[in-house]
């Protein structure tokens, strides 16, 4: 019987895709879908915003990344082939393009958007009574908010604030000679006042017509400085290294070490530098000069920071014709109707698929739980909560009723940190034990545990899911939950958590695969033993789905699992460092990619196992950080019948022909094109009572 060996270690090479390159091409995805004419138009302007606030976040942290590396004189090459100095100049090249087609589509969809009455005007394009409006509005509303800062010897460069929008302005003294060197300062874009303001409409017409705040204030910024002549007027914006660098093991008080990085991450040095196309010579000058960015900055034709069409689109009413219809989300048919969630949980393990299915079983369950006066503890992992979660006031009510409740609330979420420690605090005065995890790793498992004394002893309700327990993105997000009374399951869950919040032995683990101590190696193991089965002729096949895909290790695994001859399916959204279909690696390795109206966020592993199937959970992507520096879990779904719903969910994505992008050996990514009919998996998804109900029979 041939062996399968771990695979050997590897030289930097071209078998390996990089993964800020391949990020650069999931954000051209999501461009495409804002290019799409088939895209409903607002929805398009939201796919817009989501690729400004994506390439805003890359930025800031991985590209601050790239630069601190390049500053300290970093000249090693990474496993894909690429120096910092390299890659940088590759990332630039390729996202000034992206920059460039983005405001392409921006005007296009703007010119749509007039056709449909919703118009972004100029001031001077307004009729008399319009600018009367402005003009109160500006002197009423925006000018007590406004500061102009000055900028020369004695008044040195204020701090300009990350990913705000700002003025640049240049000025010459009244009765100045032209000759002399002008002024320069610079005035902040409240970010507190609304950055579209709607103009009252024109007599007889029904339109909406918008001026953009920081073309108000251009227009009134001789108000700003009297005695003074504006010459040049032009928007900026700056992006920061926000990237929070903790000392964990020195830190007395975690919590506190975070909120003085969170202060200090306003000061984090200078990445990019965005300025609006036009801006005079002398402004630009200055602002070089300040950040230091000469290899980062970018003219940009359009408003800054698009970002802002987000909000615009969901506050427009009456164009629901322009907006993707509202999802019916159905409550689980496995509750419905159903008092007693534990009682149902008793017979029968349930699986959740959001948000074709509402977020509101799991409130329900935790809400249960908190009023249920045979449940004597509740344990809990948050990462990313909503900003009105009813887990926390459900969490709350059942600590202010005596049960013990523990809640591991990671501080660490990125941008999520000021949240975060807000609701730890407000669970700290009810009563809850909080827990911030344990020292360099992020607490990213997404787990609840019910402990409920019966008339039989105490029984375990567990909740496993693949997302955030957030109510809110549960809504665009697509995401796997599982409640189960399984007692292994349960035994793990109770396991889990006395390793995060106190001092516990490794644990023998039954069910789950828990990062960074085993979940690496099982799933190495579970990738070999396939292999083993297709060399001996049995059934070998394994199909991920995942956000991201980019350790070197996981990848070799894949690499020879493949030359063994399994057939290796992945559906990647995001970051793909493999490279599929190279000739005696990985031919039999496919990849495809599906961004749609939902964000694709469910993790979901199947191995055929010589016909002996196994399906899991997992909240961990194949990604370094997940499988080594954060506490993660996958596990297993024994319900035959939940095998064959998640088996349903993958083979919608595999089937897609409409949204989905099938990854080339070149690193590109290309429609899937074939003769099959029409098949949108999201849309297909929708119809989850059905086939769920199928697969159950």
């Amino acid at each position: 019987m041939r062996e399968i060996a771990a695979p050997r270690e590897r030289e930097a090479s071209s078998n390996y895709i990089n993964r800020d390159l391949s990020w650069l091409e999931f954000n051209w995805r999501v461009l495409q879908e804002a290019q799409d004419a088939e895209t409903p138009l607002l929805e398009r302007a939201k796919f817009l915003a989501i690729v400004a606030s994506n390439l805003d976040e890359f930025m800031s942290v991985r590209v601050a990344g790239i630069k601190d590396q390049i500053k300290a004189g970093y000249i090693k090459k990474d496993f894909t082939g690429y120096t910092p100095a390299g890659l940088f100049k590759r990332i630039m090249k390729r996202s000034a393009k992206m920059v460039s087609e983005q405001y392409k589509s921006y005007r296009d969809v703007s010119r749509q958007l007039a056709k449909e009455g919703i118009i972004f005007t100029d001031y001077e394009d307004l009729n008399i009574s319009q600018r009367k409006a402005m003009d109160i509005y500006f002197h009423d509303i925006v000018f007590p908010v406004l500061t102009p800062m000055a900028v020369d010897q004695s008044r040195p460069f204020p701090l300009v604030h990350t990913q705000a929008v700002y003025l640049a302005v240049v000025l010459m003294k009244e009765g100045d000679d032209p000759e002399e060197e002008p002024y320069f300062a610079i005035v902040q874009v409240p970010s507190n006042l609304a950055r579209c303001i709607e103009v009252p409409a024109r007599s007889n017409s029904k339109k909406h017509e918008f001026v953009l705040l920081e073309d108000l204030i251009e227009h009134h910024i001789k108000t700003l400085f009297s005695g003074y002549t504006p010459i040049s007027v032009h928007g900026f914006r700056l992006t920061r290294n926000a990237d929070l660098t903790l000392n964990e093991e020195g830190a007395e008080d975690l919590l506190e070490e975070i909120e003085k990085e969170l202060r200090r991450r306003r000061w984090g040095a200078p990445v990019r530098l965005e300025v609006q196309k036009g801006i005079h010579a002398y402004a630009l000058t200055q602002l070089m000069d300040e950040f230091e960015v000469t290899d980062n900055s970018i003219e940009i034709d359009g408003p800054l920071d698009l970002s802002f069409l987000m909000k615009l689109a969901f506050s427009l009413k009456g164009y629901d014709n322009l907006k993707y219809k509202p999802i019916e989300q159905v409550y689980p048919s496995e509750l419905l109707e159903v008092e007693d969630i534990f009682g149902k949980l008793k017979q029968q393990d349930v699986l959740l698929y959001h948000p074709y299915e509402s977020f509101d079983a799991v409130t329900d369950f935790v809400v249960q739980a908190a009023y249920d006066a045979d449940v004597l503890a509740i344990k809990m992992t948050l990462y990313r909560v909503s900003g009105n979660s009813p887990l926390i006031q459900a969490l709350a009510r059942a600590a202010e009723s005596g049960k013990q409740v523990t809640v591991v609330v990671e501080l660490k979420a990125r941008f999520d940190e000021e949240r975060n420690i807000a609701w730890a605090r407000k669970l700290e005065q009810s009563g809850c034990h909080v827990v911030y995890g344990l020292v360099g790793l992020k607490t990213h498992a997404k787990i609840t545990l019910v402990v409920r004394q019966e008339p039989d002893g105490l029984r375990r309700y567990v909740h496993v899911g693949t997302g955030n327990y957030n109510d809110s993105t549960a809504k665009l997000y697509t995401d796997i939950g599982l409640f189960t009374s399984d007692p292994i399951i349960g035994e793990d869950a109770s396991a889990l958590f006395n390793e995060v919040t106190g001092y516990s032995a490794p644990h023998n683990w039954k069910a789950f695969g828990v990062a960074p101590t085993v979940m690496k190696d099982r799933l190495f193991e579970k990738i070999r033993r396939e292999a083993q089965h297709a060399v001996e002729g049995r059934p070998a096949r394994i199909i991920a789905k995942l956000n991201s895909l980019s350790n070197q290790e996981m990848i070799d695994e894949l690499y020879e699992a493949s030359k063994a001859g399994v057939k290796i399916e992945l559906i990647v959204r995001g970051v793909c460092c493999l490279r599929p279909g190279v000739e005696g690696l990985s031919e039999n390795i496919s990849v495809i990619s599906i961004v749609d109206r939902f964000l694709e966020h469910s993790r979901i592993i199947y191995f055929e196992n010589g016909g002996e199937n196994e399906m899991y959970l997992s909240s961990a992507d194949w990604m370094t950080r997940n499988l080594t520096k954060r506490i993660e879990l996958t596990c297993p779904v024994f319900d035959q019948d939940l095998r064959k719903v998640l088996m349903r969910i993958l083979e919608l994505s595999l089937g897609d022909n409409v949204k989905a992008r099938m990854l080339q050996s070149n690193g590109m990514y290309a429609r899937v094109i074939n003769e099959a009919p029409p098949l949108r998996s999201q849309f297909e998804a929708m119809k989850i009572k059905v086939w769920k109900k199928k697969s159950h029979s």
